[in-house]
């Protein structure tokens, strides 16, 4: 990776593909590792090796979010112990994860162990999956709107039901979440708009307040886990602002927040550091975050490591 500063960027659920981290696993025996660990802490709890579910699938179970989430985690953190096995340390000036991937860049900024994520990670990916079962929600992509646009669509296309914007990923891109009826709602008002919109296959509302049960159970978890300060700027969800080093209760409850607000990813990438002596890393698995990145700002350039 060179001598010069560093800024991770971890994806989230929708990076999920079978055969995810096989290049990683055949390349580096601290990814091997990585992978072995997440094996004996979750045994059989997903039915199946971790492992073994992210190099055979099928896609249909990879793509459950009680299962995509801790493999997402898992092939994130093996790529950045696979890239410092090859490549020796690297200074990191600050890290960043859509919404599951904050937890991989609090887990690089030495928040939590790998463990500890992992168990985090699983219990948020049960947790979400529960949720989305109890409730009929889903998500709507919108093209070419700004903010004020969703919200505006929000609002007439909810008819009393819940109907917020989820995530705000790049500029024009602008996802909804709520109950599956107003979503359908949104469609059409969004096409009235003359925008261009396509209901996303997700398991329900994410980042909605359909998901408050997960999130006072994910406030549970946090209340029980080990956390230490972070050691370098993590960018939170919620407030596109790095996280308070000095307050790890806030930090919780941002993280638990993070379950029922919008993810501000747009902002938080244009907060970033850049210059000529940054370089963005896109962690395992996939290429979103590059794609949406040229979307925020076409002068900063992401190198992915889907593969080493």
């Amino acid at each position: 990776m060179g001598t010069s500063q560093a800024i991770f960027l971890c994806p989230g659920q929708g990076s999920q593909s079978v055969a995810m981290g096989k290049a990683w696993m055949a390349a580096s025996e601290a990814a091997r590792r990585i992978f072995a660990e997440a094996d004996e802490i979750l045994g059989d709890d997903l039915g199946e090796p971790l492992s073994r579910l992210c190099l055979e699938g099928p896609a249909e179970t990879l793509n459950r979010t009680d299962v995509a989430q801790p493999a997402i985690y898992v092939c994130s953190v093996a790529s950045h112990r696979g890239l410092i096995e090859a490549d020796g340390e690297v200074t990191v000036a600050a890290a960043a994860g859509l919404s599951l991937g904050e937890y991989t860049a609090l887990h690089l900024a030495g928040v939590f162990d790998f463990a500890e994520g992992l168990r985090l990670v699983a219990t948020r990916g049960t947790l979400m999956q529960a949720a989305a079962e109890t409730c009929r929600g889903g998500m709507v992509a919108l093209i070419g709107a700004d903010e004020p646009a969703a919200e505006a669509i929000c609002g007439e296309a909810a008819e009393g039901k819940v109907l917020v914007c989820a995530n705000f990923n790049a500029p024009g891109q602008v996802v909804l979440s709520g109950d599956s009826e107003a979503c359908a709602r949104a469609v059409a008002a969004a096409r009235d708009r003359g925008l261009q919109a396509r209901p996303l296959a997700v398991a329900g509302a994410f980042h909605s307040p359909l998901m408050q049960p997960a999130a006072d159970g994910m406030a549970d978890a946090l209340a029980a886990a080990t956390l230490s300060p972070p050691k370098i700027p993590v960018w939170s969800n919620v407030t596109a602002q790095p996280h308070d080093a000095t307050d790890l209760e806030l930090l919780r409850r941002r993280l638990v927040q993070q379950i029922v607000s919008p993810v501000r990813w747009a902002q938080t990438c244009r907060g970033l550091a850049g210059g000529d002596t940054i370089r963005y890393h896109e962690l395992a698995p996939g290429a979103i975050l590059r794609g949406l990145m040229r979307r925020i700002d076409r002068d900063r350039k992401v190198h992915t490591h889907d593969h080493p």
